[in-house]
């Protein structure tokens, strides 16, 4: 029996991990070459950022978390609460872009400011 179990744990190898490690690397590798380049905006820099730690991620998930292996349930439930993460942190953003700046109650104002005059 505990052949039986072991055939049907088995995810990979040295040479699959190997290649997930040298995955990370160069795409670490990327996002740091890529964080000293100017896209045009710090918006599209963030995106590209973004976009390469999403596929950093992924790999980790996928194969250090065995999520490959796994029931496809697990996996929907896995992109699901990553799907409700991003749009908590949008809907987040959205709503603090729209706010005014206020400054703290115990602030300096800025010198040369209104009140300095």
């Amino acid at each position: 029996m505990s052949s039986d179990l072991s055939q049907t744990q088995h995810h990979g190898g040295p040479k699959l991990y190997a290649g997930v490690l040298a995955a990370l690397l160069v795409l670490t590798a990327i996002t740091v070459t890529a964080s000293y380049v100017d896209f045009g905006s710090p918006a599209v820099n963030v995106v590209i950022a973004l976009a390469i730690a999403s596929i950093k991620a992924s790999l980790v998930a996928l194969y250090f978390m065995h999520l490959r292996y796994d029931k496809p349930l697990l996996s929907i439930i896995f992109v699901g609460g990553l799907f409700f993460l991003g749009l908590l942190l949008m809907l987040t953003m959205i709503d603090a872009g729209t706010r005014a700046s206020v400054p703290y109650w115990n602030s300096k104002p800025p010198a040369g400011g209104p009140a300095a005059r």
